[in-house]
């Protein structure tokens, strides 16, 4: 049984998408971003780094119980586990180049581009046009790369193609205000349609609907989700 910790935000979503094309049983165990949750003692002994998604198989290497994190160490994990969208054998050096040219690449700087676009204070246009542009240059770089392929692979779907859904599905909070956000990036439109189009990701869109994770963006919510910002608690007692 794998325990897969949730968000419903991008990272989490690619590893949602995968367990649900390979059918592996799986527990969601909510982790609510907004109110702090992924600083909790208890899901830092999952993933020190205090971010979702990460899961915990409980019939991992030997039998014994094994913790992942990080989305990208996630779908290969689970595809090495079930043997599926792996590509073939040949196709593993480009599918570990794509892998991390999303991880890191398309995906942290679209996740910039959201960030100064939508949630950091007004004024800092440098910052919203150096990650906005560069998110937008990792697009052309995966479009490019797309001309002539159904998939990343090749004729072959693997888990680059999930992990790219994941930040895709995101494009029109990358590209703020654009009509039609991948319709510069037509190759790439047509990936996200066609893995968009899967019967397992309107399953992975689903996932976690019932849960009320916190919607609202006050002052704890930034707390929860920026907390760098802020300045250290200082301990009790401690007048360093």
């Amino acid at each position: 049984m794998i325990r897969f910790y949730f968000h419903p935000t991008p990272n989490p979503a690619k590893v949602a998408l995968l367990l649900e094309e390979t059918g592996l049983p799986y527990e969601l165990v909510p982790v609510d971003t907004s109110k702090g949750e992924q600083h909790s003692p208890e899901f830092r002994a999952i993933n020190p780094n205090g971010k979702v998604p990460a899961i915990v198989d409980t019939d991992g290497p030997g039998g014994r119980e094994a913790r992942v994190f990080d989305s990208s160490a996630i779908l290969l994990y689970l595809a090495e586990k079930t043997g599926t969208f792996l590509g073939a054998p040949q196709d593993r050096p480009e599918l570990l180049s794509w892998l991390m040219f999303i991880a890191s690449g398309l995906g942290p700087f679209s996740g910039q581009s959201v960030h100064f676009q939508h949630a950091a204070p007004e004024g800092l246009d440098y910052a919203v046009n150096r990650y906005r542009r560069e998110a937008e240059r990792h697009y052309q770089v995966l479009d490019d790369h797309l001309r002539g392929r159904p998939y990343i692979l090749g004729d072959t779907y693997t888990i680059a193609d999930i992990s790219a859904w994941g930040w895709l599905d995101r494009a029109s909070r990358v590209r703020k205000g654009a009509d039609d956000p991948l319709a510069p990036y037509p190759d790439l439109k047509r990936l996200f349609e066609t893995v968009d189009a899967r019967p397992a990701a309107a399953r992975a869109r689903a996932v976690g609907a019932d849960h009320p994770f916190k919607r609202v963006n006050d002052e704890e919510t930034r707390r929860a989700l920026f907390p760098s910002n802020y300045p250290p608690a200082t301990p009790q007692g401690d007048d360093r």
